[in-house]
């Protein structure tokens, strides 16, 4: 018991704290979300992404292990929830709502900072590999079936296409491959916004969740956010072995298997109008149930 509450407050509290200051200050303040939200869709996750990629350094068959881990365990978590929503009968737009909580983590705003307090700062590098491992598959998955719901698959393929983060991949990896630095003048705004990326989307948590309220519990709500939340830390612990990851690549990439549902989800669900306040509450109450889960999963490691 001691051990669990060691890990809550020095790996947890920190960034659950930056939730809470977001839930205190955004009524008073009168922020919005939803223009918090768009801010971060649209300026700071293509910034992030940029500023990862085009100074990345790491070995190539080592990422390849890491990003087909990654890639496996939420496409597997993925083919989980739509099974099961099928099986429950549940419509075509709540079984879209399934699949993206069960393949978009918080690798970014949850993951990063838990994967550096828990694991160190070299823990870092494999963290960021697999947050933008998982970022550009969900985004893909998550708008191409937003938008598939709607019935045009060009449509679909024209708004993956256009996703803010994924049009930050075609120049990171250009700079990177070119071996050149980035002029101080683009480095600079770049790193600032980048860095803002994480503070910024826990505020926005906190925010949603002081204008949402508390959710009222829901058997979509539980049980998708249990696919994702224990689904997703079986599944990164049963292929660990398979893709021969071990010491801190695997501990690393357990825990990003093990994160809750990302907040960029609110956005792509308001963005493309899939029941956005469902699937804000069901967000919410999976970073919330996570506090219980992810301390176990970090005892476990």
């Amino acid at each position: 018991m001691g051990q669990l509450f060691a890990v809550l407050f020095n790996v947890l509290v920190p960034v659950f704290a930056l939730v809470l200051l977001g839930y205190m200050v955004g009524p008073r303040l009168q922020f919005d979300a939803r223009t918090l939200s768009r801010f971060a869709y649209f300026v700071l996750t293509p910034a992030f992404v940029f500023n990862m990629l085009s100074t990345a350094r790491v070995e190539a068959a080592q990422a390849t292990r890491m990003v087909g881990y990654i890639s496996a365990v939420y496409i597997a978590t993925a083919v989980v929830a739509f099974i099961a929503a099928r099986l429950l009968r549940r419509s075509a737009q709540m079984t879209t709502i399934y699949v993206m909580v069960a393949i978009f983590g918080n690798v970014g705003n949850f993951g990063l900072p838990i994967v550096q307090f828990a694991l160190g700062k070299n823990a870092l590098v494999p963290g960021t590999i697999y947050f933008i491992a998982n970022i550009v598959l969900a985004f893909v998955v998550c708008v191409a079936a937003a938008n598939f719901g709607r019935g045009s698959s060009l449509r679909a393929m024209g708004a993956v296409l256009r996703t803010p983060a994924l049009l930050a991949l075609v120049p990171a990896l250009a700079w990177n491959w070119s071996d050149a630095p980035i002029p101080a003048f683009l480095a600079r705004p770049i790193d600032l916004l980048a860095s803002a990326l994480i503070p910024t989307m826990l505020i926005v948590l906190g925010v949603q969740l002081a204008s949402a309220g508390v959710p009222r519990l829901d058997f979509d709500m539980v049980f998708a956010s249990l696919i994702r939340l224990v689904g997703g830390a079986l599944l990164g612990f049963a292929l660990l072995a398979p893709f021969g990851l071990a010491g801190l690549e695997g501990h690393v990439g357990v825990l990003q298997s093990s994160m809750p549902a990302a907040v960029l989800i609110s956005i792509i669900a308001l963005e493309n109008d899939i029941m956005p306040e469902f699937v804000t509450a069901t967000v919410l109450f999976s970073n919330l149930l996570s506090a219980i889960t992810l301390a176990i999963v970090l005892i476990l490691l």
